[in-house]
């Protein structure tokens, strides 16, 4: 008689390979959990990036809410009266060439002015009537919404 061989099972869920050949199974779960703990962290520290220097801005009232867009060209004035398109300081006299230089590169670039509290109103006029001489005719200004009375600076 035939001597019994024992059967083996095959599971259902697995198809049979050539002998040699090497299955090769990506898991990719680890790799989109990375994904996402990098896209939230993104998402938060997003918003909290300040483009060009840090000043004090003056208090307003009734504060007008526009979102950094990134699409604007900052002209910074820090508490000592120093002018800095972007992040680059610039010397007032050479402000309208820094601004029609930065427009010609980008067009659609508008003007925003960050001007610390504390400073001259001179100095901040100044620096208004070379970015208008540059042929800006729309100039937004940076301001700091009025907290509630009690709530610190």
């Amino acid at each position: 008689m035939t001597e019994a061989r024992p059967h083996r099972r095959r599971h259902l869920t697995t198809k049979a390979h050539p002998k040699g050949q090497v299955r090769a199974e990506i898991n990719v779960t680890p790799l989109v959990d990375v994904v996402l703990v990098l896209l939230i962290i993104f998402m938060v520290i997003t918003p909290m990036i300040v483009r060009g220097v840090s000043v004090d801005l003056p208090i307003t009232s009734h504060h007008d809410r526009k979102n950094d867009d990134n699409k604007d060209l900052v002209v910074s004035i820090n508490a000592a009266g120093e002018i800095y398109v972007n992040a680059d300081k610039v010397p007032l006299e050479r402000l309208g060439a820094a601004v029609q230089e930065e427009r010609r590169r980008f067009p659609d670039k508008g003007i925003f002015v960050k001007a610390d509290h504390r400073i001259r109103y001179g100095t901040a006029r100044a620096a208004m009537e070379a970015i208008h001489r540059a042929g800006v005719e729309d100039v937004q200004l940076g301001t700091e919404e009025e907290r509630p009375s009690g709530a610190a600076r």
